[in-house]
């Protein structure tokens, strides 16, 4: 607990401030936006999916329905691949927070790593399926805006809503998660159970990597696990192969991607994300000093064991309670269930971009005049005379799948 309560302090002012961050981006900057740049099968369109994707703080879950939100208005396969490789390494949120516990070269090469993997991507898939149909072809109702003109204290409430309460319900759990492993693996792994791996950093690479791609890991809850597995005695590279390859993929998102943009597109992504991390990897551990990415976290260390800031503390409190609200708002969360309405169950929803975006689907549909959605229950609530086939169609269409209760 000592350790745990140590590396909140450290990551909590910035934490608040990526979420802050990331509140005024979703508010603040239209979706027209994003699917501008994303259409045809170009380098341009692979690139601005990749520059989108690096700062935006959505995780591995959270960018799947985006991702294919994105493909159903028009977004072509390779840029869809670029943005669903790029955007759940980094965001500014962890960039912030990366900076704070392992020190500013690490924070610079997650980006720059999760830019190229991006590209990298996103261009093998534009060459290797281009001799088969793309279907990205957005119909006039998909490609529709959603949302009406709103003013500025109505942006600023819906960043304050997105970013404190909607993308800490989304990515808390896996935060505590990442910081109660760090903290079992700073207390029981043994010094020198790496050391063995000391002197093979592509040995080390490939079984951090084995672990990284299979399991859910967020981006910014990789960050204690990375500094807990280097104070153990991981080299650096590998430490950044876990940075890259645990928040960039999980067995929920290729199954996804399978589904909904073929087995060939999901190989390729897998491929993109293990090239990627091993390349930067062998870069920093052969090519860089090794001090660089060292030091910070030595000297993080031995922070931890000081007496810490008031205004660290506070942070912590803040961040505490805002977590707990959070929390217990989404699993309290009640459905309308007026007599008048259908219900459908939904499998696959895993945060708040998985409800929107279910929200969305059905409002699209012709003939719903109302529908809530229930992340915690996994239940759509439908109002108006559409029929159930076109209401789990367009479910189906964003890559979940539903049934009538």
């Amino acid at each position: 607990m000592n350790e745990i309560w140590n590396l909140i302090n450290e990551m909590s002012p910035y934490l608040l401030l990526g979420f802050g961050f990331a509140g005024i981006l979703h508010a603040f900057v239209p979706a027209r936006i994003y699917r501008r740049y994303l259409g045809g099968a170009d380098f341009r369109s692979v690139l601005w999916a990749a520059l989108i994707g690096v700062p935006l703080p959505l995780c591995s879950c959270g960018v799947i329905p985006t991702a294919m939100s994105l493909r159903k208005e028009g977004a072509s396969r390779g840029a869809t691949t670029s943005f669903l490789i790029s955007t759940p390494q980094t965001g500014l949120d962890s960039i912030l927070a990366t900076a704070a516990l392992l020190g500013i070269p690490f924070a610079v090469m997650r980006p720059v790593a999760a830019l190229v993997t991006g590209l990298l991507g996103g261009l093998l898939v534009n060459y290797l399926t281009r001799c088969e149909p793309d279907e990205s072809a957005c119909s006039a109702q998909c490609a529709s805006e959603q949302t009406a003109q709103k003013g500025f204290g109505r942006r600023l409430l819906d960043a304050l809503r997105y970013g404190f309460v909607d993308m800490i319900q989304d990515i808390g759990r896996w935060l505590i998660i990442g910081l109660v492993i760090a903290g079992l693996i700073a207390v029981f792994v043994p010094d020198d159970f790496f050391l063995k791996y000391a002197g093979t950093p592509l040995a080390s690479m490939a079984v951090v990597l084995a672990i990284s791609i299979p399991m859910y890991v967020c981006a910014t809850g990789s960050i204690p696990i990375a500094a807990a597995l280097m104070l153990k005695g991981i080299t650096p590279g590998a430490a950044l192969v876990l940075l890259m390859a645990g928040p960039a993929s999980n067995m929920a998102s290729m199954l996804v991607i399978r589904k909904v943009m073929g087995r060939k597109t999901m190989w390729i992504y897998l491929l993109s994300i293990t090239l990627g991390a091993i390349g930067f990897g062998l870069i920093i551990d052969y090519l860089l000093p090794v001090e660089w990415f060292t030091q910070s976290i030595v000297q993080s260390h031995a922070c931890c064991h000081e007496q810490p800031a008031l205004f660290k503390v506070i942070c912590s409190v803040v961040l505490g309670v805002l977590l707990i609200y959070a929390l217990i708002k989404r699993f309290t969360r009640k459905n309308d269930t007026t007599m008048d309405k259908r219900e459908f169950k939904v499998d696959g929803m895993m945060c708040n971009h998985c409800r929107a975006n279910v929200e969305n689907a059905i409002k699209s549909v012709e003939g719903v005049t109302d529908v809530t959605v229930d992340l915690a229950s996994g239940t759509a609530s439908v109002q108006g005379n559409a029929s159930d086939e076109s209401i789990i169609q367009a479910i189906s269409d964003r890559g979940y799948s539903a049934a009538k209760k």
